[in-house]
């Protein structure tokens, strides 16, 4: 049954699970429902496409091209990126899928050290898709368990109205530096991916947002505008993005500024909506 013909019973599980949301808040739980709803046909959409596109991504790998492999690894990411903070509700899948050497004892030599980075090192470092073909194979297999399980799952309102927020906290915590994907430098990608889903929450509760404080839904969208302005200027002629490493500092210090300033901004959200 597809996404969009469950609907309705996604409609009814959010409506019982945002009960707990106090009366008192100027938006009522109701309004919630629908863009809660919405943002999960989102989520699926995303997840379905890294399903397909890993697989390719997992030949290539298996097949030994690792050039094509490389061409495929920030795109297919993509999808996860764009989803992370549901995505994360899962730990044992986010650490299986996008953790990074540093989570591990022995770093790039740990065995548990599996997912999308530890391939990142084999392409990038070691050039040696034979040591991997384990990894490629449990990532698919954790990638479609992941697919299952949030197709399952009723998602919070907390977690996905906080959505936002903890993708630029994230961004602004761990990635701005660089170390996400320290060996391919394709951080760009992510930013982008990460800022779309970002976006996407803001743009699914813009009608509330507006309600609530016109003056906060402008300041919120000029800096997304800006941060996608300064990421349009790294575009290639194919769609993809230069390496991270061409980043100017100048513009590392404005995304950097106003990654901050959404990720301050953003966290208000659960505030406006009665759901700290």
């Amino acid at each position: 049954m597809s996404i969009r013909r469950s609907i309705l019973s996604v409609l009814v599980a959010n409506a019982l699970a945002l009960t707990a949301v106090s009366a008192q808040a100027a938006v009522q739980p109701s309004e919630l429902v629908a863009p809660i709803a919405e943002y999960k046909v989102y989520v699926d959409q995303n997840v379905a496409q890294l399903v397909k596109e890993t697989k390719v991504f997992v030949a290539a790998v298996k097949a030994g091209n690792i050039d094509k492999a490389k061409s495929l690894f920030a795109p297919v990411r993509t999808h996860y990126e764009r989803v992370e903070p549901v995505a994360e509700l899962f730990s044992d899948m986010d650490a299986a899928i996008d953790s990074r050497a540093d989570d591990h004892e022995k770093r790039e030599e740990d065995p548990g050290f599996g997912g999308f980075h530890r391939i990142e090192h084999a392409l990038w470092v070691t050039k040696d898709t034979k040591s991997v073909e384990k990894y490629a194979d449990e990532l698919q297999a954790n990638v479609e368990e992941l697919h299952k399980r949030l197709t399952d799952l009723t998602f919070p309102p907390e977690k996905v109205v906080g959505g936002a927020a903890a993708l630029m906290e994230e961004v602004a915590a761990t990635k701005i530096s660089g170390e996400e994907d320290r060996y391919s430098h394709t951080d760009l990608y992510d930013f982008e991916a990460n800022f779309q889903g970002a976006y996407k929450i803001v743009e699914l509760f813009k009608p509330l947002i507006a309600r609530e404080d016109k003056a906060f839904l402008a300041k919120t969208e000029k800096n997304f505008d800006t941060v996608f302005t300064i990421l349009k200027k790294y575009k290639t002629k194919s769609g993809g993005f230069e390496s991270y490493d061409k980043l100017s500092e100048t513009d590392r210090k404005i995304l950097s500024g106003r990654v901050n300033t959404l990720a301050e901004d953003l966290s208000k959200l659960r505030g406006m909506f009665g759901l700290n």
